[in-house]
């Protein structure tokens, strides 16, 4: 297939433990417009990184745990000395659909968007269908409402593990400087918002499933809380800066 796309373009996988999906998650991935695709392994005790080799991916290994945030951020910093002019960034635990990716790019690569999202929510019924737990959903409903109405925005999900970004983005964003944890999405879009780059969505199916990665209970907690203080801290800042 003729390759559509002039970018270089770098899909990034934040993995720990994702033997499981991770081939699955590979094989979906457009060929035709992808360069490279790139494995930070934080960690893992399983086969992730063999999987990974065995695949062709360039994969980087964390000898030892570091978090999620910190993960990206090798991501990141690898996607962008191999020369990306996109990097998509997708959980490789096979809750997103990589054939979405192509849109992502071209989204980005006419010039209608700075960075892209993939948006799990569409309808309540559907989120629910597609194995969302109840009060994940409505814990992602109300946040991303309180987020919205701080920033102007009127996205459908702020919490998606699909994103892309086009290169300028985190070259002028001090992303090293965020959580080591879940909170980097959070902050890393709040981020964005400040500069005045241009968000774009797109719907993606909702798949939850037990090989799926996914944060418990008490961790959804913790991440809400610590949502709501990025947020504050926010519009502080922007008060501030008004006088």
């Amino acid at each position: 297939m003729a390759r559509s796309t002039r970018s270089k373009v770098i899909v990034v996988f934040p993995a720990y433990y994702a033997e499981k999906t991770l081939e699955r998650t590979v094989r979906e991935v457009p060929r035709d417009i992808v360069d490279e695709m790139i494995l930070v392994d934080d960690a893992s005790r399983d086969r992730t990184v063999d999987i990974a080799r065995s695949l062709g991916l360039t994969v980087f290994q964390h000898r030892e745990n570091r978090g999620y945030g910190a993960n990206q951020k090798t991501c990141y910093r690898q996607a962008l000395a191999h020369g990306a002019d996109i990097i998509v960034m997708i959980h490789p635990d096979y809750q997103y659909d990589p054939r979405l990716i192509r849109y992502f790019v071209e989204f980005i690569e006419d010039g209608y968007f700075d960075v892209m999202l993939g948006t799990r929510i569409r309808t309540r019924q559907e989120a629910l269908a597609g194995g969302m737990p109840r009060y994940k959903y409505f814990a992602n409903r109300i946040l991303t409402f309180i987020e919205n109405v701080a920033t102007g925005q009127n996205l459908s999900e702020w919490h998606t593990g699909m994103r892309a970004y086009k290169r300028s983005v985190l070259e002028n964003i001090d992303y090293e400087g965020n959580s080591d944890g879940f909170l980097f999405d959070t902050q890393i879009l709040f981020q964005i918002v400040e500069k005045g780059y241009r968000i774009g969505e797109i719907p993606v199916p909702v798949r939850y499933f037990p090989e799926a990665s996914s944060i418990n209970f008490w961790q959804s907690v913790r991440y809400g809380l610590g949502t709501l203080w990025v947020t504050l801290r926010f519009l502080m800042k922007k008060l501030f800066a008004r006088h």
